[in-house]
Formats: C-alpha cells, structure tokens, sequence
C-alpha cells in the first residue's frame, strides 16, 4: 500500500461539493489532521421508512466520520455541512454536542412511544472522537433511565467501554450490539478502512459482549465482488464462534460523489484488480456504479449478486442454524414520574 498518496486514509481526493458552484479551499499537507467543529443541532432524532428497511429511528451523535471507510454511504451527507464527500468526510467531524439532552427531550415528550433507536444510522457511534466527547455513552445513559430499547452497529472495539451500562440494559432486555466485519485480511482492511480496530480485535469483543450475555450478531458489509466476496464463510464461521446471533450483508452500491472517490482509491489501492472490481459492482447494479432501485440496491442482482446471496445463505446455514436475535422490550419505557406505560 505504499503507493497511497496518504497514510491513515481512506479517500485520497476531496470531490467537488455538488450544492455548491463555488469551490474555496486552504492548502492543506497530504495528511490532514482531524478537525472537530461543535454543532448544535434542533433535533438529532430521525426516522426512515425506505422500502428497502424495516422502520427505523436512529441518532448520530457525530456527521463524518474518522473511520475512513472509502464505500461509506454516510459520505454523501457530508455535502449538507458544505464539506467534500472525499477526505473532508474522515477528517472534518461535526460534533452534536447536545445529543444526548435532544434524545432526553424526545423521550419526554408525550408523543413518544418507546421504539427502538439506532446507534447509528450514518456514521458510527464509536469512532475516535467518542473517547473525548462520550457522546454515545451518555445516550445510553439516557435509554437506560427511560427503558427505551437501542441497537448498536459498530467497527470499534471502544464499545467495551460502555460493557456496564450495556450489562445493565439487557437486564431489561433493551440492547443488541452488532459489530461490523469486511475482511480479515488485514493489508485489505489497511487500505478499505483504515482506522478502524482490527478484525481480530472486532471478533474478541463480539465474544467478550455475547460472554457477558449481550445479543450479539454481525453485518458483513458491504460485500464488495473481487475483494471480499470470497471471505463471506469465514467471517460469518468467525462471528458465529464468537457467539453471534445474526449475520446481515449488503452488496457494495457507489452512489452520488462515492463512485468517482471509490475509482480513485481502487486504481491506486489494487491496479491490478480494479478494472475487475468495478465491472463486477456494476455488474450487480444494472451496468452502473449508482444504484438507487428501491428492492435491488441493498442486494443487487445479476450472476454476482446471486453468487453472494447464495454463499452468504448457505454459510449462515452451516455455521448459525437456528440462530436468532431476541426482540427488544418496549415494555420498561418509564418517564420520571410516572408508573410504567405497561
């Protein structure tokens, strides 16, 4: 990988901001040192209903993300703070200071009904700037003295900070962990996302959370065709004998400024696998990088998708038959003051 302009990231290029016509930046060295900017925001509580996911509300308590993950989806969002989807998004961070008082307001309000909420929906909850701020431990804080159940997707290990508050939810029955895992090459991960922990430390939290009792369950995403495809049985064999309860994908889709930073980074990264690599995602996407088909985009269709779809079946058949996580309870969602709504 030392033909990567800059070490530690993941996009080596900013893309133009496609809300704005007029472009003004500083000249910055090739490795840009992460900037935190402290927002506060009116409401940090949203919900989705994409015919392509179940009903969800979620809380990011951090817009960008310091992960570097260079097919991040949350990428384009990055756009709305008028930054660039490319290296601005893993080195310029919004900080929403208030979060966890906006998720209280919520929970106070009478026209909440408990549902569960998920950390996060954009850009993961644990990344670096978590150790300073502890945004989302004090959000946690939150669901556990209101008894609102919350899912937790992750790449970090720093998620075992919080095994206490964690312990004390699932008493309640009030929280899953997921764990995210792409690869457990780790020259791959390196160049895919490169500061995030390693699998090997992803799969010894997974197995310290599932020994203390806490849901557990994995998502192997995004399945990207002619880099990780072929690692599907050995990630889901891996979460499966660190206690995983689920295992979920989705097949790699480059929409909006993602495509050409994705482009960028894979002709530098792999050259030799690039011209390959593409044609396979666009082979799972009707011909094209972009894919916004409702029904297809998450999974894709086409030889390669099926070929995923099929040995990420069957692994979760040999390696997690009869597995299943639990449904969280609605049933301890209590505010000050007030005896149980159930």
């Amino acid at each position: 990988m030392d033909h990567l302009r800059t070490k530690g990231r993941g996009a080596q290029i900013n893309t133009p901001n496609g809300f704005q016509s007029n472009r003004y930046e500083l000249d910055e060295t090739l490795s840009p040192k992460t900037k935190y900017f402290e927002e506060y925001p009116k409401k940090v509580v949203n919900f989705t209903d994409s015919p392509d996911l179940r009903a969800m509300i979620y809380v990011n308590p951090y817009q960008g993300c310091e992960h570097g993950c260079i097919y991040c989806y949350a990428r384009n969002s990055h756009e709305y703070w008028g930054f660039s989807a490319g290296m601005d998004f893993e080195s310029k961070i919004m900080i929403k200071r208030n979060a966890p008082e906006l998720l209280e307001k919520t929970f106070l309000s009478k026209k909440w009904k408990p549902e569960t909420i998920s950390l996060s929906g954009n850009t993961d909850c644990y990344q670096p700037a978590e150790r300073k701020y502890q945004l989302t431990r004090k959000m946690l804080e939150v669901c556990l003295k209101y008894g609102n159940p919350v899912s937790i997707l992750t790449k970090n290990s720093m998620v075992l900070r919080d095994l206490d508050l964690l312990q004390s939810l699932n008493k309640k029955n009030l929280v899953h962990v997921l764990l995210s895992v792409t690869t457990m090459d780790e020259k791959l991960r390196l160049a895919l996302e490169p500061r995030t922990s390693t699998a090997v430390k992803r799969f010894q939290t997974l197995k310290t959370l599932s020994d203390a009792g806490i849901p557990t369950g994995v998502m192997t995403a995004p399945i990207i065709p002619g880099l990780n495809d072929h690692e599907i049985p050995q990630l889901i064999q891996a979460a499966a004998e660190a206690g995983a309860l689920y295992a979920g994908y989705t097949v790699v889709r480059l929409n909006g400024a993602i495509g050409p930073i994705f482009e960028d980074w894979i002709y530098q990264a792999f050259p030799d696998k690039a011209e390959k690599v593409l044609n396979q995602i666009k082979d799972c996407h009707g011909g094209k990088l972009n894919d916004s088909r409702f029904g297809v985009r998450m999974r894709g269709e086409g030889r390669f998708a099926e070929n995923i779809r099929a040995l990420h079946q069957v692994s979760i058949r040999k390696y997690m038959p009869d597995r299943k996580l639990p449904d969280l309870s609605k049933d301890h969602f209590q505010r000050p003051g007030q005896l149980s709504l159930f």
